[in-house]
C-alpha cells in the first residue's frame, strides 16, 4: 500500500530488510513468505531467493532510507511483517528497536505504528480467508 512510494534503491533495501526481519525469530514460515511476496508485487520487483543472514548488513541497509517519509514507510510495513505470524518474538522487538534508534524515531510515536501493523496484518489474514474457496 505504501511501498510503491519508495525509490527503486529503497525498494531493494526494504526487501533485504524484510527477509532479515522475517528470519529474526528463527522461524520463516508461510505467513512471512506470503507477505514478502505481496511486498514484491506492490513494489514491482522480483523476490530474491538468495538471501543470506550472514551477508546482511543492517546499518548499511538502513542507510539507504534518507527521507523521514521513507523511514516511516519502512517502519509501518515492517510492523505488518512482525505481526503476521501472531508471534511477537524478543528478537523481532530488538530488531525493531534498533531500526527505531537508527531512524531516530520517538518510541512513543512507534506504538501507533505497531498498532497499525497489527491491525493491517489481521485484516490481511481475514481477506485471505474470504477469498479462499
Amino acid at each position: 500500500m505504501l511501498l510503491m512510494k519508495l525509490k527503486t534503491r529503497e525498494k531493494f533495501a526494504f526487501l533485504q530488510l524484510s527477509h532479515y526481519l522475517a528470519r529474526a525469530d528463527g522461524h520463516y514460515g508461510e505467513a512471512e513468505e506470503n507477505i514478502i511476496e505481496e511486498y514484491c508485487a506492490e513494489m514491482g520487483i522480483e523476490n530474491s531467493n538468495g538471501f543470506s543472514n550472514k551477508d546482511f548488513d543492517l546499518e548499511s541497509t538502513l542507510s539507504e532510507f534518507k527521507s523521514k517519509k521513507s523511514k516511516k514507510i519502512v517502519l509501518l510495513e515492517s510492523m505488518i511483517l512482525i505481526h503476521i505470524d501472531n508471534r511477537l518474538d524478543l528478537s523481532e522487538i530488538d530488531l525493531i528497536s534498533e531500526i527505531i534508534k537508527v531512524f531516530k524515531f520517538d518510541p512513543n510515536e512507534v506504538k501507533h505504528f505497531s498498532s497499525w501493523g497489527k491491525a493491517v496484518s489481521a485484516l490481511y489474514e481475514q481477506g485471505i480467508l474470504l477469498i479462499e474457496e
